[in-house]
């Protein structure tokens, strides 16, 4: 099964404060998507929208500082039963973050969509924990085709 796999180095923080902002409703809406609902806590769904829709996410596990793994249980076809992978780790001196949106039954062209789409948001979480500032789906978001509307 074809994965999507992202590193991202993040430099002047602690894994606890990235593992905040992937772990926490608070945190995922500040470079995700600012319309985040439901419990971050093992067993709950978090449901996330964006424009027309949105997935939702059981939590499967929650193990700070270092690792948080969803589950999709409801949005697009190609996600369902898709699995989201957060491990946090220092290295080097940097904070970093692997992500892996895995399990997908085949390479189709939405996923080279959610790909990039993935990378423009995780470089969005870099920005929030390093400088204040992301860039979740909201007024300040910036589509990179009518798929992301």
């Amino acid at each position: 099964m074809p994965n999507i796999l992202h590193r991202i180095g993040i430099e002047g923080t602690t894994s606890e404060t990235v593992y905040q902002a992937v772990a926490s409703r608070e945190g995922i809406a500040s470079w995700w998507t600012e319309k985040v609902t439901g419990e971050s806590t093992v067993g709950s769904v978090l449901q996330f929208r964006f424009g027309k829709g949105g997935p939702d996410f059981q939590v499967l596990e929650l193990a700070p500082p270092t690792r948080v793994r969803w589950k999709c249980v409801a949005g697009p076809e190609e996600w369902i039963d898709t699995r989201i992978h957060f491990d946090i780790s220092q290295q080097d001196g940097e904070t970093v973050l692997l992500f892996k949106h895995c399990g997908w039954r085949a390479e189709v062209e939405f996923m080279h969509h959610c790909s990039t789409q993935w990378a423009y948001f995780l470089i969005g979480l870099k920005q929030l924990v390093e400088v204040g500032q992301g860039r979740p789906y909201g007024p300040r978001f910036e589509p990179i085709s009518h798929w992301s509307r």
